[in-house]
């Protein structure tokens, strides 16, 4: 990864060679989308799916290697993620949550992979189709489990002063039809942007003052540089399994909300 430069021309400020978050279509007279972050994000469905197969195409009694891993993985969401806001249908969503996470966690990982060093979420387009998803699936079951009218009916709990519900009910719209696809898109998508650009920073830090600028103090902060690469590298790990995490766990609590809006 080359170093963030900025050249001032003519008052005029011009970034060269190719950002971070700019990706130019792989060949000449490609389409627009056949870029860096869809060929890896289509390699990570991919990766995920043969992870799978690997695990369960033909599952033995006793579960050894990727078996033992994919079954780990599989308790993991259903006890951490699903059982606690789908209860008894928990098992019936498991084969959405399930896939959902660890495509998540994968493209996540792909920003701390040499050679990519592109978490796939930093780009809004990825985040936001899959909120979106998650989005509708919870619309169709809210209106199909409570019917349209009661669907918005149970938005505000019942027994409130009517003065109360002037200020609930827009509150409330808002939240469930703005604030929380929005939110579900934007928080995935800004830490793995806010987490790149800290680990993007640091490695130019280090690969600046180490090759680059030959000072004096060049080199102690070229090596502060690379090791805070490499610890904000690890707990930016951390968190790409964090983000994972949650956005499944939305996932399953606004399936939930519209399976079980009594709980």
């Amino acid at each position: 990864m080359s170093a963030l430069t900025v050249l001032a021309a003519d008052g005029e400020f011009e970034a060269p060679g190719p950002s971070i978050f700019n990706f130019p279509p792989l060949w000449p007279g490609a389409p627009e989308w056949a870029s860096k972050p869809a060929l890896f994000a289509l390699l990570g469905a991919l990766l995920v799916c043969v992870l799978a197969w690997s695990a369960f195409a033909s599952p033995k009694l006793v579960p050894r290697g990727m078996q033992n891993l994919g079954e780990i993985g599989y308790l993991f969401v259903r006890d951490e993620i699903a059982r606690p806001f789908l209860g008894k249908d928990a098992e019936k969503w498991m084969p959405l949550l399930v896939p959902l996470f660890f495509l998540v966690f994968c493209w996540n990982l792909m920003g701390v992979v040499p050679g990519i060093q592109l978490p796939i979420a930093s780009h809004i387009a990825f985040p936001a189709v899959l909120a979106l998803v998650i989005y509708v699936i919870k619309l169709y079951l809210g209106i199909k489990v409570q019917g349209l009218i009661g669907y918005f009916k149970n938005l505000v709990p019942p027994g409130l002063p009517k003065p109360a519900y002037a200020m609930l009910i827009p509150i409330e719209l808002l939240q469930n039809f703005v604030t929380a696809p929005f939110t579900h898109a934007v928080r995935l998508f800004a830490n793995m942007f806010a987490g790149h650009m800290i680990l993007a920073f640091f490695s130019a830090v280090g690969f600046w003052f180490l090759f680059e600028a030959l000072t004096p103090f060049g080199a102690p902060v070229g090596i502060l540089g690379v090791i805070m690469a490499t610890l904000m590298t690890g707990f930016e790990m951390f968190i790409q399994y964090l983000q994972a995490f949650l956005f499944t766990l939305l996932a399953a609590m606004y399936i939930g909300a519209s399976l079980h809006p009594d709980h």
